[in-house]
């Protein structure tokens, strides 16, 4: 039996199409179950619940971006997890740092860690904020990260 061109690129595109539409759907579906997690939103209520960072941003309007899933910074698994939350705001952006461990006997999570960095290098430590007056401190210690 013999299979014609026209037959086979056509094959080709369809394949190709299918690919990308189920990648699209799984990436879509990835990012809708970090936005929904406890550990992500625990952490942007931190964020939001701090004046210092806001202002520093420019916020509102916050803007919350997906995750990017090959960061290596990244890491869930059943009891932990550690992610990098892209924001920016009206005046800079930056990455919201997070660790979360979940309570074995409540199931809830806990937030262990949130620290903003800002993209000039100014740090913010979410759980532990500076007075409103206080200057920034620079540098992140990834060291306490768990």
């Amino acid at each position: 039996m013999r299979v014609s061109t026209s037959q086979l690129q056509q094959l080709t595109i369809f394949t190709t199409v299918l690919t990308g539409a189920g990648i699209g759907t799984m990436y879509y579906l990835l990012q809708k179950k970090f936005v929904e997690s406890d550990y992500h939103r625990l952490a942007l209520q931190k964020l939001e619940a701090c004046p210092v960072a806001m202002e520093s941003l420019g916020a509102p309007p916050l803007k919350v971006h997906n995750i990017h899933v090959t960061d290596t910074n990244n890491r869930i698994d059943q009891h932990t997890a550690q992610i990098k939350i892209p924001v920016t705001g009206s005046q800079t952006g930056g990455y919201l740092y997070t660790s979360s461990i979940q309570d074995p006997d409540t199931n809830r999570w806990n937030l262990k860690q949130a620290i903003l960095k800002l993209r000039e290098g100014q740090t913010i430590d979410l759980l532990n904020p500076p007075p409103a007056s206080t200057e920034l401190t620079e540098g992140l210690d990834s060291g306490r990260w768990h």
